[in-house]
């Protein structure tokens, strides 16, 4: 098979991150959707493998949880009449509120196992005693006693919703009527008590990726593929992007990084380890989360 040029490959991989779907992709650059999803398959191999790597040893002092909903191949409600399909797949994330870098992520699923799996892979991650604010999933509570051992001040930040409209109801979640912090371990600043920032990200999440699009036939249709995107996505948030409001990128601000890095580079990255392990990197490399 004819191999794809560097310039090509960057220009798939910049398609992929703003948003577009496999078949537009495959589409504009005129590869085939076979292509794009074997390049799709090492790059988020690698990705994933430069995050478990990379970002480390970090020194952060705030830090907020969340989980952001999709599915793949089929919804719950399908999954459960005999349709095949994983289902409800869910993404943990972790983002430090002030350089904003995406300190951990995990996709699975909802429960006690991957919110413990989750947060002690984020303390893990980090030198410092941090304040951490997540919402009010219980698994948390378990999660964060387990990572931390009460080397933390963690609160959690509940929201009350008011009654949904029926006519709206399938769509449109209730209007939040307010909030309520519940400290839950050490003395954490109320002034701090926040998950703004990584709901913010989950923003960015849905508006760059066709996967995460409500009401679309873009959703993912196999659990690796979705994996891989989602690595592809936290490697352009953290080390390409530059966020708005820092006028750089999260791993600069973190000072896990010295320079932005663009989609070129990593491109370049990729062919660097291809060329070490003398073939595709999906053969060589674990698959990641």
């Amino acid at each position: 098979m004819r191999k794809l040029s560097t310039e090509k490959r960057a220009a798939i991989l910049g398609a992929l991150v703003e948003g577009n779907s496999i078949n537009s992709t495959a589409r504009m650059v005129g590869a085939s959707k076979i292509t794009v999803l074997r390049l799709l398959a090492d790059v988020g191999t690698f990705c994933a493998e430069y995050h478990n790597v990379f970002v480390r040893g970090l020194q952060s002092k705030r830090v907020q949880l969340d989980e952001i909903w999709s599915f793949c191949g089929c919804k719950d409600k399908a999954k459960n009449n005999g349709s095949d399909g994983f289902g409800s797949v869910w993404t943990w994330t972790a983002i430090d509120a002030d350089s904003k870098l995406c300190i951990s992520y995990l996709v699975g699923l909802r429960d006690t196992d991957y919110a413990t799996a989750f947060v002690k892979d984020v303390a893990e991650r980090i030198d410092t005693r941090i304040q951490l604010t997540s919402d009010g999933h219980k698994p948390y509570l378990e999660a964060v006693e387990a990572a931390f051992q009460g080397n933390v001040d963690y609160a959690m930040l509940i929201k009350v919703y008011g009654a949904e409209k029926k006519e709206e109801k399938r769509y449109s979640p209730a209007v939040c009527q307010g909030c309520k912090s519940n400290d839950k371990a050490g003395s954490p600043d109320p002034k701090h008590v926040s998950t703004s920032y990584v709901e913010r990200q989950n923003l960015t999440m849905r508006m760059s990726m066709r996967r995460f699009t409500r009401l679309t036939n873009g959703f993912s249709k196999k659990i690796e593929n979705h994996e891989h995107a989602i690595a592809l996505h936290y490697f352009y948030y953290n080390f390409i992007r530059k966020h708005q409001t820092l006028k750089t990128t999260p791993a600069v601000a973190a000072g896990l990084a010295n320079r932005v890095f663009s989609v070129l580079d990593l491109v370049k990255m990729i062919e660097l380890e291809e060329k070490r392990v003398g073939g595709r990197l999906t053969s060589y490399l674990p698959a990641g989360k």
